[in-house]
């Protein structure tokens, strides 16, 4: 690639945070590519209804919204690339050139690099997850917890996320079931006291969900086993949510880019500059705490915004 096709910006990742950043940095006129990985909108677009998003008063649907921010991006002039990262290359100094490799094999230069690869949440990996999903199985209450409202659910997991769900949903739900594999909680004891002090939240110790029930994909009973007794038993529950962490999409980023210890980028202090000039960071691949969508697009402006000074800066 020669010095003149090497890019201003390079986005990786097409969740909210990486459209916005493109729409940003479209707009800055620093031409954009975006490459989407093979899920074009990120974890959105399993979500069926978006209300908490500013802007969209009667709610949108997941895959709608991203259709929207995509078609946003490209009318600035982002050019949209569906396809993986397999390998990156960093520069170390200021103002290096940053090297990406897709699986369709190509090579792109950038000057700037956005990451924006979010993060997955994790399942259990059982059929009837995926059978149920977006049927009233979950794995984001403040996401999808409203739709529950007054009704039954069911949490699963035994940590801090687990016991903040169970907690957050146990505010909107008639009942929220706890379903812990083991005899104790492992989450935090100050969490603890909150899920015990709670009186809708019924802790299930030493149980795990085994199958949920329901006609046209929709959830209406969880069927759980005791790992003592082998008993299993029925809860009318319409909402299944997984609550056993979440995690970065990082693996091709380890050792090239400073991350924390359980694989999320680690940034400066109110900045996406991680510790690689040139290199920023956005949305959910930094972000443990809040994993939204409007604060992934806000960091995803961030991000654009601190890679257009840098540009600025390499360049004057």
């Amino acid at each position: 690639m020669s010095e003149n096709n090497i890019l201003d910006t390079l986005i990786i990742g097409s969740g909210p945070s990486g459209f916005t950043a493109a729409i940003y940095a479209a707009r800055a006129e620093m031409n954009p590519i975006l490459i989407s990985g093979m899920e074009l909108g990120g974890q959105l677009t399993t979500t069926t209804e978006v209300e908490n998003f500013p802007g969209y008063p009667e709610g949108i649907t997941g895959p709608e919204m991203m259709v929207q921010l995509q078609k946003q991006a490209e009318r600035f002039g982002t050019k949209v690339i569906i396809d993986t990262v397999v390998q990156v290359d960093f520069g170390n100094q200021l103002g290096d050139t940053h090297t990406v490799k897709t699986s369709s094999g190509n090579d792109y230069k950038a000057k700037t690099l956005i990451i924006s690869t979010g993060a997955s949440a994790k399942y259990l990996g059982k059929e009837f997850e995926e059978k149920y999903r977006g049927g009233g199985v979950s794995a984001c209450a403040t996401c999808d917890g409203f739709f529950y409202r007054g009704r039954n659910v069911v949490v699963v997991g035994g940590g801090d996320t687990a016991a903040e769900e169970a907690t957050y949903l146990a505010k909107i739900c008639k009942t929220v079931y706890m379903v812990v594999r083991k005899d104790y909680l492992k989450a935090s004891k100050i969490m603890q006291e909150r899920v015990e002090s709670t009186s809708n939240i019924v802790l299930m110790y030493n149980h795990e969900v085994v199958d949920l029930k329901g006609e046209n994909n929709l959830v209406a009973q969880a069927v759980v086993k005791n790992n003592i007794t082998n008993k299993e038993s029925i809860l009318e529950v319409d909402g299944y949510f997984v609550a056993i962490g979440h995690s970065p999409n990082t693996k091709i980023f380890e050792g090239k880019l400073d991350l924390d210890e359980t694989g999320y980028v680690n940034v400066q202090p109110f900045s996406t500059q991680t510790n690689i000039p040139g290199v920023f960071a956005a949305g959910d691949v930094v972000d443990k705490k809040y994993r939204q969508a409007i604060t992934a697009a806000g960091s995803g402006c961030m991000a654009a915004l601190d890679a257009e000074r840098y540009l600025s800066q390499i360049t004057h």
